[in-house]
């Protein structure tokens, strides 16, 4: 599948030029011109990497890092391109969670090798990271999942929803961005995706004490271990 790159960027022929590359590339592009849309397509949306401009309208890019790594709780890949080159602009991008720092203006090709070696190395930890939720745990190597000790078998479409949504635990993810994960582009009907989280809470809520799985009416649902105010 091809990887997912979210680009916030103001300068509109800049994103279009890195766009058109990198699709070119095979990667699939979205571009937000200035914070407050980024915001909202990182709530609906799963990116493999994002590509921020520091300087931004309204939301500006340190505050934006700083709202993927703190409320999104999201470990994708952040890479900075922004003409700023003083050092302590690059140290504050860094602290507050930023992988790389690109320079502008910088070569497209130079650019494309750097967001891909990063989107590689993110795929190999997540593919050996176990995560935990409370209880409950997920090996994406092995796919074995338990709650407080119990094996439980998942088919992979409600598989699919479970890593996304311990992935983005305690936050909540988006339908949209659920039927993405299942169908990608071609999204499917929404009955469909009840049946698939019917599936989910039977098996990891219905034989246990304590609900994990919420549904946010309106907007998604979300997987955390403390009781839900929503």
């Amino acid at each position: 599948m091809a990887s997912r790159i979210l680009i916030v960027e103001d300068d509109r022929d800049l994103a279009r030029n890195l766009a058109d590359f990198l699709e070119i590339q095979d990667y699939v592009t979205e571009h937000a011109a200035d914070g407050q849309t980024a915001l909202g397509l990182l709530a609906a949306k799963e990116y493999d990497l994002v590509v921020l401009d520091l300087t931004l309208p309204g939301v500006d890019g340190i505050s934006l890092c700083s709202h993927i790594r703190n409320q999104l709780r999201s470990k994708m890949p952040i890479v900075m391109l922004t003409a700023k080159d003083e050092i302590n602009t690059k140290v504050s991008a860094f602290d507050i969670g930023a992988d790389d720092y690109i320079v502008k203006p910088a070569s497209l090709r130079e650019i494309e090798a750097r967001l891909r070696a990063l989107i590689r190395r993110a795929g190999m930890a997540v593919d050996n990271a176990v995560m935990k939720v409370g209880d409950l745990s997920m090996d994406p190597g092995t796919m074995r999942i338990e709650r407080a000790g119990v094996p439980i078998t998942l088919p992979p479409g409600a598989t699919k929803i479970l890593a996304l949504l311990m992935r983005r635990s305690p936050n909540v993810v988006h339908n949209e961005a659920l039927q993405r994960e299942l169908w990608g582009e071609e999204r499917g009907e929404s009955h469909a995706l009840v049946v698939h989280m019917s599936t989910l809470r039977n098996a990891i809520d219905k034989p246990f004490d304590r609900q994990m799985l919420h549904t946010v009416r309106g907007f998604g649902y979300r997987i955390t271990h403390e009781q839900s105010t929503l």
